[in-house]
């Protein structure tokens, strides 16, 4: 059992006190002065402010203890296994971080003249090219900032294609399947397309019958990740890839598995058409809070003149932005793309290249399998679709006959875990699992990690047959203690900053 620190910590709005500081900014020198002429010359007056800003006032050492303390209440992938399924959460080398952090990266601007960016522009082009050889696609682009926007991207590519050919009018639909991740139907329906959802066969895969009846002349696409949401490769995506393509759609593959097939096999010699990666899991940056991420986009090269504008191009001397392409949709972010995760995942494919990267994909999978086995042992718990067909990356369990038997649900085991210092995996996804723990422990935890996970999952088991209570209040040793759900994510209730805290009375 673990106790996670737990500091009375007021926000940091409640630790300031007025006249206190941690900085001493240096004069404005009489030379400046007259170059630059006062702040009211050179700030449109519309633009200055009418009082100070609101600003905390601490010394240094109270903002570093603040901090450090807050630090120390919470959970990341520094501090243990960080199981999320399709999230791939793993450790990120610290080199990685120091690059993106370097002198040289912080003071590039996108602004500069292109002759003076040669270096990054180059760092750029070489990524679009490793990562269209590892997904087997013709072009990449690099602009998304996260999977969704990449899943954007794909769709709006998917809209450029029909339309290109004249058939957007017809080609209303998208087909994904029932263990699709949620942004997929929604990535469709932004795109201004039609979802049509395939039911899973008996194996987890996508039932192939269900998918010949859903394709017709309306069809745009099909939306897939492979090997899918349950940790199940699709055995007939040649068959899939023929249908969608023999119906005139394009197939369109989610990257947020691609951490598990890694130098094995790639999308594109599967038959997809676009592919997006999820840079921020795969290929090693923190994405934890919602950020940074960036999901650039691969395809075929039947669509590389739709890809956004610009691209980055070599004449064999130097390096250059292109914006002339006519057929290109447009842009769909500022800049390049966001560059500083983008050079982290130059940095981890550099340092372990082909060998390495294949060999990511041989232990992400061998974890998965080994948890999923040792799991199978445990009292209420089950492995849907199958118990001997091999995971991939990922397994999911359901807690179903737990939740029959005890009352424990898979929200009370998440739960729990937190009060033996684990954080939990994804629970109820893919919806196609009822009380669904969706379990990723990835290539970067050791045996001895993984083994301390399952021998928690034990004892939850244990305690909820024995004493449920238990289970059902956790958890107790966190510093914040359960949280009501519903209250928590409802828009009356969220406080969000200082100022709404203010605003609703300090409650």
């Amino acid at each position: 059992m673990v106790k996670q620190a737990d500091w009375s910590e007021p926000v940091i709005f409640e630790l300031g006190r007025k006249g206190r500081r941690g900085h001493i900014l240096p004069a404005v020198e009489e030379g400046v002065k007259q170059v630059v002429g006062s702040v009211n010359t050179i700030i449109p007056e519309n633009m200055q402010r009418k009082s100070k800003p609101k600003l905390p006032e601490l010394s240094e050492v109270e903002v570093a203890r603040h901090y450090i303390r807050l630090s120390q209440m919470n959970y990341g992938v520094d501090s243990g296994l960080y199981p999320l399924g399709s999230c791939t959460m793993k450790y990120n080398p610290k080199i990685n971080e120091s690059l993106a952090n370097s002198k040289a990266m912080n003071m590039l601007h996108p602004y500069q003249d292109e002759s003076t960016l040669q270096g990054i522009l180059e760092i750029l082009y070489r990524l679009e090219r490793w990562l269209a050889e590892i997904t087997g696609t013709y072009e990449v682009c690099l602009q998304p900032a996260a999977g969704a926007h990449g899943e954007f991207l794909g769709t709006s590519l998917i809209r450029a294609y029909h339309k290109f050919n004249g058939e957007l009018e017809k080609r209303r639909e998208i087909i994904v399947p029932d263990s699709a991740h949620g942004t997929n139907p929604a990535s469709a329906s932004m795109a201004g397309f039609n979802v049509v959802v395939v039911p899973s066969d008996k194996d987890g895969c996508v039932n192939i019958e269900a998918l010949k009846e859903a394709v017709s002349e309306r069809t745009a696409g099909l939306m897939l990740t492979n090997p899918n949401t349950l940790g199940i490769f699709e055995k007939n995506i040649e068959e899939i890839a023929r249908i969608i393509h023999d119906a005139g759609g394009l197939l369109y593959y989610d990257g947020a598995n691609l951490n598990a097939i890694l130098g094995k096999v790639r999308p594109g010699d599967m038959g997809f058409d676009i592919v997006h990666m999820n840079i921020h899991k795969t290929f090693s940056t923190p994405h934890g809070g919602g950020g940074p991420g960036s999901g650039p986009v691969g395809v075929s090269e039947e669509l590389a003149k739709f890809l956004p504008v610009p691209r980055v191009v070599f004449n064999g001397e130097r390096y250059r932005l292109d914006y002339d392409r006519p057929h290109s949709i447009g842009k769909i972010r500022s800049f390049y793309g966001n560059v500083a995760v983008l050079l982290k995942a130059y940095a981890y494919i550099l340092s372990l290249g082909n060998e390495g990267l294949r060999e990511v994909a041989e232990i992400s999978v061998l974890n998965a399998n080994y948890v999923a086995e040792k799991l199978k042992g445990i009292k209420g718990l089950t492995l849907p679709y199958g118990d001997e067909v091999p995971r991939k990356h990922e397994c999911v369990f359901s807690a179903k006959p737990l939740k029959r038997e005890t009352g424990v649900s898979a929200l009370d085991v998440a739960k729990r875990l937190l009060d033996y210092g684990l954080h939990a995996p994804t629970i109820y996804f893919p919806l196609i699992v009822d009380e669904a723990l969706m379990i990723e422990p990835t290539e970067t935890f050791e045996k001895e990690e993984l083994d301390r996970f399952v021998e928690a999952m034990r004892k939850i088991s244990e305690e909820a047959y024995k004493n449920p209570e238990v289970v059902l209040k956790a958890p107790h040793n966190t510093a914040v203690s359960r949280l009501d759900e519903v209250k928590a994510s409802h828009p009356r209730t969220m406080i969000l900053s200082w100022k709404m805290r203010l605003k609703k009375g300090g409650e």
